[in-house]
């Protein structure tokens, strides 16, 4: 055996790798509210920049008034953070450009989680809320990972982040929150769990086929039941069931 052999494979250029990677602007979760200001001037504006703006202008509303908005303040974070739907269109092609999403989603939670906790909204509530919305964004990054998408209709439905905030703030004005978060978990609950049972029941899982060993002539013969070979199917794992029959 040649040194040659036990050499590393070549790794893939740079542009294969990149056609690997997940979209980021599915990635951001915007909604048509965003979508259309992606529309204004597409690929001007910075994502990032963006992003990072209304991170503190979110952050800054919430520690001045120590997450107890009301009136017209509960529209201000929702109406700084649209300044990066501004960006929705662009190719985020940028080096640093894979910080959007995760920037975005830390202005999301923190808008729910100390607005919901400091207006008196139930703990469990807010709580279900959250896990609705961080379901939400992981089955997209899942899906992503592997060259998928949900459909269009599913992600319209999701109402996006700034849909999301906007609907809290629609609660809260109309002294309302603690129904407008019981409302919105509820509704995303439900749209999750569809869409779960519409994905598994869209699977095709192949059958499993198990095999009897042959008895060797003139030996004797097994008197239990027959032993199943580790993939009867002629050594293919079962699609959907990592190879475990």
């Amino acid at each position: 055996m040649s040194v040659h052999d036990d050499a590393p494979p070549p790794r893939a250029p740079r542009e294969e790798l990149r056609g690997t990677l997940p979209d980021l602007r599915v990635l951001r979760d915007d909604s048509h509210m965003g979508t259309l200001l992606g529309r204004i001037a597409p690929g001007a504006v910075p994502p990032l920049m963006t992003a990072l703006t209304g991170l503190l202008v979110v952050g800054t509303l919430l520690v001045a008034g120590r997450g107890q908005l009301s009136g017209i303040t509960l529209f201000a974070p929702v109406a700084a953070l649209l300044l990066s739907g501004l960006a929705s269109g662009h190719p985020h092609d940028g080096p640093y450009d894979w910080l959007v999403p995760p920037v975005l989603r830390v202005t999301e939670y923190a808008y729910l989680a100390v607005l919901g906790s400091a207006s008196g909204v139930p703990g469990p509530v807010v709580f279900v809320l959250l896990v609705a919305v961080v379901c939400h964004h992981r089955d997209d990054v899942s899906r992503s990972a592997v060259g998928v998408t949900r459909p269009s209709w599913v992600r319209a439905a999701a109402l996006g982040w700034d849909g999301r905030m906007l609907v809290i703030a629609i609660g809260g004005a109309s002294h309302a929150l603690a129904i407008g978060y019981g409302v919105l978990a509820a509704y995303l609950w439900v749209l999750l769990v569809r869409e779960a049972v519409r994905t598994w029941s869209a699977t095709e899982v192949t059958d499993v086929r198990t095999s009897a060993t042959t008895v060797p002539s003139g030996g004797a013969s097994d008197q239990g039941d027959p032993r199943i070979t580790p993939h009867g199917d002629g050594g293919r794992p079962a699609a959907g069931t990592n190879g475990e029959a």
